[in-house]
């Protein structure tokens, strides 16, 4: 009687689930990734639950977003994406990294070297299904007018998740979490940070930096004659 009661509580987990994606105005084919239900029975549900209330959640169609460049278009764009970021991290549907940088470059040095790029724990589930969707509706509650969709929530829990194209980091100022260009010299500062003027840590960083570059003659200002000039450039 255990295995029947496993399996029909977690029928009615992708019921819910598909519904709960279905309010948000998911896709079709996301809510077939996220829950395996078939496309005729996520449109069924929606026929069913939905379709006649009093105000029936827009079904869209076409393709989801795909291009990470969205999440850091604009200031407003990477402080959403931030905030959106932080909630994933705080309900655990984003875990936390448990290695260091270093370690991190070399699992991704082995991805590329021909690994498995998906992983079963990056893989959608049900569990982080949940995560995502509560994370998701208090963004939007956290918001008056949220600048990103539900399908871009998706995407980019998946993106930060691969950490392909962007990942994750503290802010150098404050600490917060920050959504940033994976392969970026230096770390990202939140929208607070950055309005606040160029803060001391990043512009020390770069300072070091510069500092270790040769200094090409032709850009040398220090007057001197030629022969001098010849031994400050040896």
């Amino acid at each position: 009687m255990r295995i029947y009661e496993d399996r029909y509580t977690r029928e009615r987990l992708r019921f819910h689930i598909a519904l709960r994606f279905i309010r948000l105005e998911a896709r079709t084919h996301t809510i077939r990734d996220w829950t395996g239900l078939t496309d005729d029975r996520i449109r069924k549900l929606y026929r069913s639950y939905l379709a006649h209330g009093g105000r029936a959640p827009a079904r869209h169609r076409g393709k989801s977003p795909r291009r990470v460049a969205v999440f850091l278009r604009s200031a407003r764009l990477r402080q959403e994406s931030s905030l959106l970021a932080s909630l994933f991290r705080l309900m655990g549907a984003l875990p936390a990294p448990s290695a260091p940088p270093s370690l991190q470059r070399g699992l991704q040095a082995l991805l590329v070297a021909g690994a498995p790029a998906s992983p079963a724990s990056l893989r959608p589930s049900l569990q982080r299904a949940q995560l995502l969707c509560e994370a998701y509706e208090l963004y939007c509650a956290l918001l008056v007018s949220p600048a990103l969709g539900f399908e871009h929530a998706v995407f980019l829990l998946q993106a930060l998740l691969q950490a392909e194209e962007i990942t994750t980091a503290p802010c150098p100022d404050c600490q917060a979490l920050v959504v940033m260009d994976r392969w970026a010299l230096f770390a990202a500062r939140c929208a607070t940070c950055a309005a606040d003027g160029p803060a001391g840590a990043v512009t020390a960083q770069r300072d070091c930096a510069a500092a270790d570059l040769p200094i090409p003659p032709a850009l040398c200002k220090t007057p001197m004659d030629a022969h001098g000039h010849a031994r400050h450039v040896r």
